[in-house]
């Protein structure tokens, strides 16, 4: 009982420092929308069509990022998926850093290290082949988002296998 009265009188964290470290996120908030050029698996680099919908959720203590490219299909008649991801990134307390969930459509999920500077997010993985991928979104003088996506093998080159340039179309 007296272990029950300890955890009851144990304040709360004060979630008010993750809402304010989030706000060094701010810039990324919104609907963007543009063109990327993607390489999947060695084949050709191919344009594709590219969404990025960024919302804070959880009272500013969460930020929920979903991405879509596509490409028209063969027929043309439809649009095909060839870039599509979520993540949510939020500031652990106990940690004191920012911690990042990701699920993307080809490669599952993933815990990546986090990077956030001045209007820049780098976010980086270890793939199960011992590849890192890292993807490096900035906000440009023109106010665009700007992302690139490389991958390496023991950092010794980076090779990119994605490139967008998105105009903010809404908030």
């Amino acid at each position: 009982m007296l272990a029950l009265a300890v955890v009851l009188q144990t304040p709360p964290p004060d979630r008010s420092i993750v809402a304010e470290k989030m706000k060094a996120l701010s810039f990324l908030v919104g609907r963007w929308e543009g063109v990327g050029k993607i390489q999947i698996a060695g084949g050709p680099r191919v344009s594709s069509n590219i969404t990025e919908n960024v919302q804070y959720r959880l009272s500013g203590q969460a930020l929920l990022i979903e991405g879509l490219g596509t490409v028209k299909s063969e027929d043309g008649k439809s649009d095909q998926p060839v870039h599509e991801a979520m993540g949510m990134i939020t500031w652990d307390l106990a940690k004191e850093k920012y911690v990042m969930h990701v699920m993307t459509a080809k490669a599952g999920a993933v815990e990546p290290t986090v990077e956030v500077g001045d209007k820049t997010l780098v976010w980086s993985f270890i793939t199960s082949g011992g590849n890192t991928i890292r993807y490096t979104i900035k906000i440009n003088e023109k106010g665009q988002w700007v992302g690139d996506g490389e991958w390496t093998i023991k950092c010794e080159k980076w090779l990119k296998f994605l490139e967008m340039t998105l105009d903010k179309k809404g908030s």
